[in-house]
């Protein structure tokens, strides 16, 4: 392994080692936005779930863990426009991160068949000086098929770490809205 790896890193372009080096950032950047914001919202999920079954079970107000509770001492009445804004605010904070999982998801592909021309240029220009043979153009096209995977394979991970943040974010909003209904509603009676 370490040997095919070392002959890989000298025969490469050294711009499908950088596709590969940027690739490999993008790699890590995602996983680790990815798991931070996953378990942070797992956590604020959680709570705003039990301040919700504590508001449907009776309570006058909102948990003090609640996102809405600081909205809620800061106004000197209860609103819809104040709730609403909790909600805005609280969707901004949950969709942190999204962004980049969104570029790099649409960016990695292009960057990892960049890398991919690049290579197979560099082929091209081989075979152009020597004569050539199909180990020689298969050995080239091979590794330059390389960065298109690797973009690929970052791609799929940001993407499904897109949808699966994306959804969380869904469900804390939807808990957030159901207890700024929650409270409208014992605002009334």
């Amino acid at each position: 392994m370490f040997q095919s790896l070392s002959t890989f890193i000298s025969d490469s372009h050294p711009v499908t080692l950088i596709v590969l080096a940027v690739l490999s950032v993008y790699f890590i950047s995602i996983t680790w936005v990815f798991i931070y914001r996953y378990f942070s919202l797992q956590s604020w999920v959680s709570q705003e779930k039990e301040s919700l079954e504590s508001l449907l079970m009776g309570s006058s107000s909102v948990s003090a863990l609640s996102y809405i509770d600081p909205f809620l001492k800061r106004s000197s009445s209860l609103s819809k426009e104040i709730l609403d804004l909790c909600q805005y605010a609280a969707t901004k904070d949950a969709t942190k991160g999204l962004s980049l999982l969104s570029v790099v998801a649409s960016t990695s592909p292009f960057i990892g068949l960049f890398g991919t021309v690049v290579s197979i240029l560099d082929t091209f220009k081989d075979i152009g000086q020597a004569s050539a043979s199909m180990s020689l153009i298969a050995a080239g096209v091979s590794d330059a098929l390389i960065a298109t995977a690797a973009g690929i394979f970052v791609a799929i991970f940001a993407y499904t770490f897109h949808q699966i943040l994306k959804r969380e974010a869904y469900e804390l909003s939807g808990l957030i809205r159901m207890q700024s209904d929650a409270l409208l509603a014992k605002s009334k009676d």
